[in-house]
């Protein structure tokens, strides 16, 4: 990897008071990061070859092509800025570029800190990317948007209430006595990511329309996952007998990525409204920093467009990085003709 060296702000470091920068702290860097398998890339400003200690030796690395001189009327620090951008840098320096946070988002994962001490140099280690905030979630209403412009009803709530199963239990009470009274039927409603209770979906769905007029599935953050999945039989057999229902209602538990721990959601929906498959696979293209995350909870993303479809089987979910998203929360999202998970 490409590392951008200020050389300005190198050869500052530890001079005295008055003196001139230190051409030594220049070389000393460039030795250090071959070492570590870095390609050095010297960029100082104009103003440079004036001050340093040793201006012929200085001039000759100029000539060689082994010192970049930043151009004539441009900022040094913005220039380094961009070309680190430009290149997938990193930049060597001790300079935090404050002035541009609002134009560069990623100049802490991009800059190494060092320091001198007994005259030898130590290379330190930029900062892990931060990730954007809520990037799953991002990504899923981007896929949602995709498939409502397709005609595809989606359903949005990320609300949750205290999660207990007798709270449960009441909630999808209350939801399936209003809807009766009412006459209307469930609006499409959010799930996400395991399927329990069934082996396969296909078995599921079968034996759901045999025996259950509505389908339950109860949304959790992953960390109340497994307390949930032991409540739901209990939370079955509760609304049933509450509503003298012939057959008891299927109560299968996912994980949300909109759920705050120690919270959930209802989803219910009549049996005959689950949708057997998604008739689309989503393609999703994004950023470097972003990719090895986004990749990992791609189930979780399937999961999630299909529950809130209303589709027993996932699409077929795909993230590939893009050297051309380089910040962080950069992403692209591509449906494409499915049917097969």
């Amino acid at each position: 990897m490409k590392v951008i060296v200020d050389a300005s702000n190198v050869a500052h470091f530890g001079k005295e008071k008055d003196g001139s920068p230190l051409l030594g702290n220049i070389e000393k860097a460039l030795n250090a990061l071959k070492e570590l398998g870095y390609e050095p890339v010297v960029v100082a400003d104009a103003s440079l070859r004036h001050e340093i200690d040793n201006k012929e030796r200085f001039n000759q690395l100029i000539a060689e092509g082994k010192v970049h001189q930043v151009p004539s009327g441009t900022t040094a620090d913005h220039f380094i800025l961009k070309f680190a951008e430009d290149e997938n840098a990193k930049i060597l320096s001790n300079d935090v570029f404050r002035e541009f946070f609002d134009e560069f988002h990623d100049i802490n994962s991009r800059r190494i800190p060092y320091e001198f001490k007994d005259g030898e140099i130590t290379i330190g280690k930029s900062s892990q990317p931060k990730k954007v905030k809520n990037i799953l979630q991002k990504i899923c209403n981007k896929i949602l948007s995709e498939f409502e412009k397709k005609n595809m009803d989606s359903y949005k709530l990320k609300k949750g209430k205290k999660i207990s199963g007798i709270a449960i239990a009441k909630e999808a009470i209350d939801r399936i006595t209003k809807s009766k009274e009412a006459g209307l039927e469930p609006k499409l409603e959010s799930v996400f990511l395991k399927i329990p209770l069934f082996d396969k979906v296909m078995n599921m769905v079968e034996e759901a329309e045999k025996t259950s007029d509505f389908i339950i599935f109860v949304l959790v953050h992953p960390k109340d996952y497994r307390d949930a999945v032991k409540n739901a039989g209990n939370i079955a057999v509760t609304v049933g007998d509450r509503l003298k229902l012939e057959h008891a209602p299927l109560v299968a538990v996912r994980n949300d990525l909109y759920i705050k721990p120690g919270t959930f959601e209802l989803n219910i929906m009549y049996s005959d409204e689950v949708e057997e498959e998604s008739p689309y696979n989503v393609n999703i293209t994004i950023n470097d920093h972003d990719y090895a995350f986004v990749k990992k909870n791609s189930r979780n993303i399937a999961s999630t467009v299909a529950s809130r479809l209303g589709t027993w089987k996932f699409p077929i979910v795909s993230v590939k990085p893009s050297m051309l998203m380089e910040k962080p929360g950069h992403f692209d999202v591509i449906l494409e003709k499915g049917g097969e998970s």
